[in-house]
């Protein structure tokens, strides 16, 4: 890891320090209660909270007191305002994992089969934390199975969403030329499950990915497993563009959803919202229901309205 200069408020008392005399850092990854901060100079630090736990995520913003001679950890004093936040879950608990995003990179293939269970739930999150989303279909050297999966996709492109089409593996140069362009501005989480060539991807981006992952886990004295962690990824020398990898197919958190207002967040869904008989329409049995007729007419899919149910099942049972 870099190491940095001595500050000269390091050994001031908390009392008599002011923000200003605070250091700023972006968090590029994260261990348990380790981070590792990016400062705007370059320089990289591990800092810990003050506290047992710490609410940072990699995408934060925060400042921190250098603590040693080195200069090389601190502590975290505060997180700065955030513009959004993604939440992930698992079988005990919701927990946040990414902030400030500036674009979802859902990526999915021709084989395997993706969810679109999955892929509606990414959606949700995205769309309720006003983030862009960028849909990528991969493998499309596979012809029958892409022709399936672009057939599958087509409501979401319908439904306005941006949905690429590219070859990781077979055509390497032109997926980085799309990709390049397509990603040249700001942060872009990506995701996607097992067999979709997310690993590709990234390696394809950043080809010293898994040397920085290395580098983190020795400053981190975590060893293999910082690799499961969500890590920020620089994609140019000028620092305008990131990639912020996320192991695994992230099953989004969406209980800080409104049970109320899922159907807003559902794209297809949304236009229909606000012409229902009655205004407390649950869009489930209701006479008069403008959801249930577009599902008639077409306008929605079957597959798209079973997941809309099962979402607000789960928002209706008793929150954790």
């Amino acid at each position: 890891m870099k190491g940095g200069s001595k500050s000269a408020h390091r050994g001031q008392p908390a009392a008599h320090r002011t923000v200003a005399d605070l250091e700023q850092g972006l968090v590029v990854a994260g261990h348990g209660r380790h981070f590792v901060v990016e400062t705007p100079e370059g320089r990289e630090i591990i800092v810990h909270p003050r506290g047992k736990k710490s609410d940072a995520v990699v995408g934060d913003r925060l400042r921190f007191q250098i603590t040693d001679s080195r200069g090389d950890e601190g502590v975290i004093v505060s997180l700065d305002p955030r513009r959004n936040l993604l939440h992930r879950q698992d079988e005990w608990r919701t927990k946040s994992f990414a902030a400030n995003l500036d674009r979802l990179l859902i990526l999915v293939a021709a084989d395997p089969v993706f969810s679109e269970s999955q892929l509606t739930r990414a959606l949700v999150a995205a769309e309720q934390a006003r983030i862009e989303v960028l849909i990528l279909l991969n493998k499309t050297d596979l012809t029958a199975a892409a022709q399936v999966a672009r057939e599958r996709l087509e409501p979401y492109r319908r439904m306005g969403y941006t949905v690429m089409e590219l070859a990781l593996k077979a055509r390497p140069d032109e997926a980085r030329a799309e990709l390049g362009e397509r990603l040249a501005h700001g942060s872009t989480l990506v995701l996607g499950p097992s067999g979709t060539g997310k690993s590709t991807l990234v390696n394809l981006l950043v080809p010293d990915a898994g040397a920085q992952i290395g580098e983190v886990s020795v400053a981190l004295n975590s060893g293999r497993h910082t690799t499961t962690h969500t890590r920020w990824y620089w994609l140019d020398r000028a620092r305008e563009s990131a990639l912020i990898d996320s192991p695994g197919f992230q099953e989004f958190g969406l209980h800080h959803v409104s049970v109320d207002d899922l159907s807003h967040w559902m794209a297809d869904l949304r236009p229909w919202r606000g012409h229902c008989r009655f205004a407390n329409c649950t869009h489930d049995h209701e006479p008069g229901c403008a959801v249930l007729a577009a599902l008639e007419r077409g306008e929605i899919t079957p597959s798209r309205y079973r997941i809309y149910l099962e979402l607000r099942a789960e928002l209706s049972a008793t929150r954790w």
